[in-house]
């Protein structure tokens, strides 16, 4: 079991109850999923790019991504229906608890000049997206083999009814928000 799993199934859901009050157990937030995507638009231009986006996806998630693709023709973008534009991958269960370690513990502290997350990015419905300039900052991605440095998008998706609680179940967790 990952420690972030045990972290949140001993002192966080403890945290989070006292904090805000629940009543029951079942309506303490906690993390559905989180969804790591990198789309690029030199995939309109080059259908191998969208292959080095599945590999450096599935070497940070350990997960087979989903192909997105292009829903219409656009003439002035040069794109067509059907057309593979990047990858996605939905994290679940252990997965996303490691994912998540990895992420908070590894990742975000090798950012260059890094000073925190924003803590802006909420949708007021509990769920928290940020972007990632560079996918070099996790340690499974070799620098050596990459063809070009991308960003990659991570949306965490949790049960929170609200901005406030998603926050604090993700300052629990450890995520670096800036002041």
């Amino acid at each position: 079991m990952s420690a972030f799993k045990e972290l949140y199934n001993k002192e966080i859901k403890k945290n989070m109850q006292t904090k805000f009050g629940y009543k029951n157990v079942h309506n303490i937030p906690k993390v559905e999923k989180i969804v790591v995507n990198c789309m690029t638009k030199e995939a309109v231009t080059n259908s191998k790019v969208v292959e080095s986006v599945i590999n450096d996806l599935t070497a940070i998630t350990g997960q087979k991504p989903v192909v997105a693709k292009a829903r219409k023709s656009i003439a002035g973008f040069k794109l067509r229906e059907g057309q593979a534009l990047g990858a996605s991958v939905t994290l679940r269960g252990q997965r996303m608890y490691e994912f998540f370690e990895r992420l908070v513990c590894l990742a975000l502290p090798r950012v260059r000049d890094f000073r925190g997350i924003t803590p802006k990015a909420f949708d007021g419905r509990g769920n928290y997206t940020f972007g990632i300039k560079e996918q070099i900052i996790f340690p499974e991605i070799n620098y050596d083999k990459i063809d070009k440095v991308r960003g990659v998008g991570i949306t965490i998706v949790t049960s929170a009814k609200n901005n406030e609680e998603a926050r604090e179940l993700l300052t629990q967790f450890g995520m670096p928000f800036s002041k």
